[in-house]
């Protein structure tokens, strides 16, 4: 299987596995035929079950969708008429540490799919939280992030040019249109030189607000148009070289306006939005 780079950069695996961020066009076309089980996580207590239910209620479109239990799921991930959306524990190859991710996955069931997700085609897969962190953290912008993973499925079915070489290049081309948009940003995942409005028009000119989580999720919850808000994925623990992302997503659609990541380097590179992030930005407005 060919190894993957999720919107072009993220070498991952799900407790070992690989896949293509870019499906082909015979696997996206086949996702199309499918019902789309959307599966619980596990944990009685949390509040990620209602939250993926009530994104999916709200805002899922492609397909025909049922909500199951992990036990279901082993039932039915060899079958290739079916579609999954899991949230998956992903490890990165080589990454000595050996740090664990939870992404959000958009999965086709595979008659040799085995219990570690091996040999299921990726439609697309987004990262939520370092292993472990707290729902939430992530759970109030499920509603943008399920519209995204829409977007991108439809957008690798209507231009076959796209592959794990030149997404992330295509997204961030998006950035340019954030002009007429309100930056939400929330003031502890700022880097100290950028932690006011002030530090921040030093490197970007677009309308900036430093907000709370329950803003963003009004926003979300809102469609505001005039939104967009960045969702940031940062270590439990401060460790050379972990990686942090960082990615700006439309409020009202889900629409990706820019996605990075840079590893955690003390001082030099926090766990943190940067003030190099906001430059790119400026040079795209």
């Amino acid at each position: 299987m060919k190894k993957l780079i999720l919107f072009a950069f993220l070498l991952y695996s799900s407790t070992m596995f690989s896949q293509d961020a870019v499906a082909t066009a015979d696997e996206i076309k086949q996702f199309y035929k499918t019902k789309t089980y959307v599966v619980y996580d596990e944990s009685m207590f949390n509040s990620y079950n209602g939250k993926i239910e009530d994104a999916i209620k709200l805002n899922w479109k492609l397909t025909k969708y049922e909500f199951i239990d992990m036990k279901k799921f082993h039932k039915l991930r060899k079958d290739p008429n079916n579609s999954f959306l899991i949230k998956t524990k992903v490890l990165f190859k080589g990454d000595k540490s050996k740090t664990p991710y939870s992404f959000l996955s958009l999965l086709l069931g595979n008659k040799k799919a085995s219990t570690t997700l091996k040999n299921m085609p990726d439609l697309c897969s987004f990262p939520l939280s370092y292993y472990n962190v707290s729902y939430d953290k992530y759970d109030y912008k499920l509603g943008a992030i399920v519209k995204f993973m829409q977007n991108h499925v439809e957008l690798t079915k209507s231009d076959p040019s796209l592959n794990n070489k030149n997404i992330m290049r295509h997204y961030n081309k998006n950035s340019e249109k954030m002009q007429d948009k309100t930056l939400y940003v929330i003031k502890k995942e700022l880097a100290k030189d950028i932690n006011t409005l002030k530090k921040i028009k030093k490197y970007y000119k677009g309308k900036v607000k430093i907000v709370s989580a329950e803003d963003i999720k009004k926003a979300i919850e809102q469609k505001d148009e005039n939104v967009v808000f960045l969702h940031k994925v940062g270590p439990a623990a401060k460790t050379k070289k972990k990686r942090i992302y960082k990615l700006i997503l439309g409020a009202s659609d889900g629409k990706m306006y820019y996605v990075n990541f840079h590893k955690y380097k003390s001082g030099k590179r926090p766990d943190s939005f940067l003030s190099k992030d906001l430059k790119k930005l400026k040079r795209k407005n």
